[in-house]
């Protein structure tokens, strides 16, 4: 099969993202636009979305039509959907705007709970809130469910942090007996903010609860880059990896508690990773294989052999060579 160009994209571009069908890429530029390109000849459509740069851009699952977030350098974060106008032609409008106030907003990722759409943000004084979309028909009209902040220890005792980034995954597992759960994690200049925790929705009492926390006593106050929660298909538990500057760690949490009533988790293994620091995560849709890019212009593809032992698969050489 011959290899197509989808999209090129200048010197401007600093983030993008596919959409879930991996048919549409949407792009982010220092200048503030947002170009979508589409893997059919159709020119792209572009537009002015933010005055700063565009520093994230995340699709909202398809059940909500073609929309997008997009996280602004400015700490503000932006939705815009796809509508045809009056003369049928397809534009992008802005459905609503959220002001992180007197701290940024550096991460949003979405997720459905028993066909509810939940937003969470991350902000860079380590706090964390959860909305939920009221109606499906109109991305203007959210409503807070939750503000979290993610550590264990009060915050009067560890003051508040100054994060650069943060990193959150939405649980891929869907079920109407299987409680919404996300992963968060914080590069910050405290531990106990960076530490990735998970987050579950106890639906008795209509709060969010952290479960666990991944890591050793010696690296959980390591600052985390990425995270990546695997689809799950018939595994007992679940696969999440987490990029620091140590390497990227494959932990397996299983869902269904000890003896003492704690979630059993366990680093399977900490690959080397790259020559600088991680970028991003993504699994494929198997949840098999976990691919990895960072500051050398690299990408990785990494997956376990049949005893489970995790390795390097293959390697892309985005600097302008193939291996």
């Amino acid at each position: 099969m011959a290899d197509r160009q989808v999209a090129q994209l200048g010197p401007g571009a600093a983030c993008c993202g596919w959409n879930h069908c991996g048919r549409r890429l949407a792009a982010g530029a220092i200048d503030g636009s947002v170009s979508v390109y589409d893997s059919q000849p159709p020119p792209s459509c572009k537009w002015q979305a933010h005055e700063h740069a565009i520093v994230n851009v995340v699709w909202l699952p398809p059940d909500y039509g073609d929309a997008i977030a997009c996280v602004c350098a400015d700490g503000t974060l932006s939705l815009w959907e796809e509508v045809a106008e009056d003369d049928q032609l397809l534009t992008w409008r802005k459905c609503k705007v959220f002001e992180g106030g007197n701290s940024h907003i550096l991460s949003v990722q979405f997720g459905l709970l028993l066909s509810s759409l939940k937003m969470v943000t991350a902000y860079s004084d380590g706090q964390v809130k959860v909305y939920e979309l009221l109606d499906s028909l109109e991305l203007d009209k959210w409503q807070l469910q939750a503000e979290l902040q993610n550590i264990t220890d009060p915050v009067s005792r560890n003051g508040k942090p100054a994060c650069i980034s943060a990193s959150i995954a939405w649980s891929p597992r869907r079920g109407e007996s299987q409680q919404a759960s996300f992963v968060v994690g914080f590069n910050s200049d405290s531990p106990h903010f960076n530490s990735c925790k998970i987050w579950e929705f106890e639906e008795a009492h209509q709060r969010w609860l952290p479960l666990i926390e991944l890591g050793s006593v010696e690296d959980k106050g390591d600052r985390v880059h990425a995270v990546a929660w695997a689809p799950n298909i018939g595994r007992p538990y679940e696969i999440i990896a987490v990029a620091t500057s140590k390497g990227i760690a494959v932990w397996h949490v299983g869902f269904n508690p000890e003896s003492e009533g704690r979630l059993s988790t366990e680093s399977v293994a900490v690959l080397p990773g790259h020559n600088g620091e991680v970028w991003q995560l993504e699994w494929d849709m198997g949840g098999m294989t976990l691919a990895s890019t960072g500051s050398d212009g690299m990408v990785k593809l990494w997956q376990a052999n049949l005893n489970g032992v995790w390795h390097e698969q293959a390697v892309l050489d985005c600097n302008g060579s193939h291996d």
